[in-house]
């Protein structure tokens, strides 16, 4: 909007799905994550009334900011609970596969990568819970959440993949659980901001503190 001739700033609204020249596309047909659907929506001459207004005025910028620090959190969350689910499949499909007379959660192999794997997970999970303490606490939690979000998403597609590997040729089957998780895993290392814009979040603050 503008304020004055020249003078350009970001707002934040609530656009309402019955406004006109307001449009969703197609669904579009993801990788993974098949119950949570996924469209491109269009503005087409679409007026917003003025009390849609998201926070004050010029403020959109941090209006999309606070909500994307928040909401990585909550992807830092989704990834532990995938990486929970990926290692109790791949131990149980351990305990039961057998291989030279066997049980393949014998073999020290096996077993490295499941201890990997739930060390992967459980320093995911206290970064998650460390991000949510601070915002409970009224502190500031920027950085944090960055951290959780990048070191939770790439923790899950590495638990999933090892995972998949202990399933060996089964994992690559949609019979076995594992192959949608390993799918489902892909997904967090992307949105609210990829692994690479985490970094960038995390280096600059990090770069003011010093």
């Amino acid at each position: 909007t503008e304020i004055k001739p020249g003078v350009k700033k970001l707002n934040a609204f609530i656009v309402e799905k019955n406004f006109p020249g307001f449009l969703a596309s197609k669904i579009e047909e993801k990788m993974g994550l098949h119950s949570s659907l996924t469209a491109e929506y269009v503005l087409e001459d679409c007026q917003v009334p003025a009390e849609n207004l998201l926070g004050e005025e010029g403020k959109g910028a941090a209006v999309a900011f606070h909500c994307l620090d928040g909401s990585r959190i909550g992807i830092a969350a989704q990834a532990v609970g995938l990486a929970d689910k990926a290692i109790e499949e791949g131990v149980k499909y351990a305990q039961q596969r057998e291989a030279f007379g066997r049980k393949i959660s014998e073999f020290q192999a096996i077993q490295f990568m499941i201890a990997d794997m739930s060390t992967l997970r459980d320093a995911a999970r206290l970064l998650t819970y460390k991000a949510a303490d601070l915002i409970d606490k009224g502190k500031p939690y920027t950085k944090e959440s960055s951290m959780a979000k990048l070191f939770a998403s790439e923790a899950a597609n590495k638990i999933a993949y090892q995972a998949l590997q202990i399933h060996g040729g089964y994992g690559y089957s949609k019979e076995f659980l594992i192959e949608q998780l390993y799918r489902d895993a892909r997904a967090f290392s992307i949105y609210e901001g990829t692994s690479e814009i985490q970094r960038l979040v995390i280096s600059r603050y990090l770069l003011e503190e010093c």
